[in-house]
């Protein structure tokens, strides 16, 4: 079974594991993405849980030398989001429109190390801290700055990626 990327290069098929390729997102109401889970669930399990740890404990590590202070801005997790949201959109790129990856990159990387780092119930609890007399408006503010930074941090990441890879496309083929 081969496949082929968007931009219409094929993907070979020493990168796609028996049963398919593997995808973290798996809808489990459609019975042909829930065959996924039974294919290779320990593998996919085990790489997303690996990845988690790495992106978790990385994210501790941010939020250990840079504390928010009391009624403060809590910049440590408002920037672990935008970085997050900006390396998810590298990341999706990459895989899914420059060059084929071994199918567990999603899982460990995306889903995983990804999926570890960014912490929007962190988000939603600091922004539930913030509502108190005196630092209402630094928690709407919170509230509304991160998700419209991540949003855009993703957007531009995307743009960036996709400009980047095409300017290299253009000087290779110049040679």
């Amino acid at each position: 079974m081969s496949s082929t990327n968007k931009d219409g290069t094929a993907v070979p098929e020493a990168t796609e594991p028996i049963g398919g390729p593997v995808d973290s997102d798996i809808d489990v109401h459609s019975p042909a993405q829930r065959r996924e889970l039974t294919d290779h669930p320990a593998t996919v399990l085990m790489v997303i849980a690996a990845g988690g740890a790495l992106g978790a404990l990385s994210r501790y590590g941010l939020a250990r030398i840079w504390p928010t202070p009391a009624g403060g801005f809590p910049w440590a997790t408002f920037a672990t989001n935008v970085l997050g949201c900006f390396l998810i959109g590298v990341l999706m790129v990459t895989i899914t429109e420059i060059r084929p990856v071994h199918p567990l990159t999603r899982p460990f990387v995306g889903v995983g190390i990804l999926g570890g780092f960014t912490t929007f119930s962190t988000y939603a609890n600091e922004t539930r801290g913030l509502l108190q007399p005196g630092t209402v408006p630094l928690a709407f503010a919170y509230l509304a700055g991160t998700l419209v930074c991540a949003l855009l941090a993703t957007l531009a990441a995307i743009a960036l990626t996709r400009t980047l890879h095409g300017a290299l496309r253009e000087k290779e083929a110049a040679r």
